[in-house]
């Protein structure tokens, strides 16, 4: 049996396993010999070598048969047939070509800097990725990024893989999710295999942790996220962590954690503005017309589904997708009206119906105010304000008439509700503070 031979079994396991775990486990993986029925395997660690032979050794052996080679037993392992010395063509080496796709199996080739739409919603997000992935000095040691689910976390940290992976080859760098860091340590554990764990992570130039937040609870794995994050930080190594919430708001995680994660750049990805949303659409259309020159969308469909879909990145590019898989059939220009017809459900989903009573709670928690000041006769201005500011959003952001707002808000005449509406219009214009608080409580209650 020689290398390409395991090339070939390796592409069907693949298709049996599945791509997760077939990066995860086999892809590490070379061929060292095949001998009286023995296949001998070389595996970075012993217990990644360990796991596949529990756990994959049968898938393994029956497509190494079915490309005619008869092996009967597996071994795989760090030393795995040491007593041969690997010719040069074998031995791995992390600089190949070969072995930096390995590294990049894991990655999506879609999510690059390249193909990321940058707004004002996410600018500071991107602009921080961009730094870490440069040659440039960082004065941020970790970057925290967090934000609800489809708005680009994982797209910018897989940018950052791919960026310093194309530009420094040499360079370790490991991307995976907490889930993923999890599983490979509880089975570390299981195996008595910490040390081939503690090494596989505390040795690579840059580390990548998608979704930290399913870590919280977890109280061994925290404590050897923690300890692996420090020795990181300490050897000067690079770490990019998100979340779906900022690491004080994810409870039960450890406070020396939390401190830890807040001693970087932490930076949140807000809800994608009209603007960004439709910058998105047209970028996804301009794809899909370059591949397909007869997909064409009738003008203002994308401008309508920009001010309809607001839910995230992810599900407008979704929509995108079903539009090209529409007009592939019809083979028409998709108008707005057949638009809405293939979209109806997206476009139900996204019918986010606020109410006044949301609009209160949100403007309170932003002035840590409580919901009883909204409906009170108090008239400082520190309780004034944000009560006009809640009305003025009330009045843009639901169809509701002033006298409706006026009794939400305590019975108030809808005079003082149009007041109200009136003085922030006009302090949004003059006073940048208020503008910004207008803007950010809107985001906050569209998305």
């Amino acid at each position: 049996m020689t290398n390409d031979a395991w090339d070939l079994a390796r592409g069907h396991i693949r298709k049996d396993i599945g791509a997760h775990n077939y990066t995860t486990w086999i892809e590490p993986l070379s061929f060292r010999s095949l001998e009286d029925g023995t296949l001998s395997l070389s595996s970075p660690t012993e217990f990644i070598g360990k796991w596949v032979m529990q756990n994959f050794q049968d898938v393994i052996l029956r497509h190494v048969a079915g490309n005619g080679h008869a092996a009967s037993r597996l071994v795989c392992g760090a030393q795995a047939h040491s007593s041969a010395r690997p010719s040069p063509r074998e031995t791995p080496d992390e600089s190949t070509p070969r072995s930096r796709a390995r590294q990049e199996n894991t990655l999506d080739k879609r999510f690059t800097f390249d193909s990321f739409i940058v707004g004002k919603s996410n600018e500071m997000a991107h602009a921080a990725a961009r730094r870490v992935a440069s040659d440039g000095t960082v004065s941020f040691n970790p970057l925290f990024l967090h934000g609800r689910v489809g708005l680009g976390k994982t797209h910018l940290m897989q940018a950052i893989a791919w960026e310093i992976q194309e530009a420094h080859p040499e360079k370790r760098v490991m991307y995976l999710s907490a889930e993923q860091f999890m599983y490979r340590f509880v089975q570390s554990l299981r195996e008595k295999a910490t040390m081939d764990f503690k090494q596989l992570f505390r040795t690579v130039d840059v580390l990548l942790v998608d979704d930290v937040q399913f870590i919280a609870g977890k109280e061994s794995t925290q404590e050897e996220f923690f300890h692996t994050f420090n020795a990181l930080v300490d050897q000067g190594k690079q770490v990019v962590i998100s979340a779906d919430r900022s690491p004080a708001d994810i409870s039960d995680l450890e406070e020396r954690i939390t401190s830890r994660l807040q001693s970087g750049l932490v930076v949140d990805l807000h809800p994608a503005d009209y603007e960004l949303r439709l910058g998105v659409l047209q970028h996804r259309v301009d794809m899909f017309a370059a591949q397909n020159p007869e997909f064409q969308i009738e003008d203002g469909v994308l401008e309508y589904l920009a001010s309809r879909i607001t839910a995230s990145i992810r599900v407008l590019e979704g929509a995108v997708m079903r539009l090209f898989a529409y007009a592939d059939l019809i083979k028409q220009v998709v108008t707005l009206e057949q638009a809405q017809d293939a979209l109806s459900d997206l476009l139900r989903a996204s019918e986010k119906k606020l109410t006044i009573d949301e609009i209160m709670k949100v403007t309170c928690e932003h002035y840590a105010l409580r919901m009883s000041d909204m409906t009170s006769a108090r008239r400082s201005r520190t309780v004034a304000r944000p009560r006009q500011m809640a009305m003025f959003l009330a009045k843009r952001l639901t169809p509701r008439s002033y006298p409706e707002i006026g009794r939400k808000f305590g019975g108030r005449d809808h005079t003082t509700v149009l007041y109200a509406v009136r003085k922030i219009e006009e302090l949004i214009a003059q006073d940048t503070q208020i503008a910004e608080d207008a803007q950010l409580l809107q985001r906050k209650l569209e998305g």
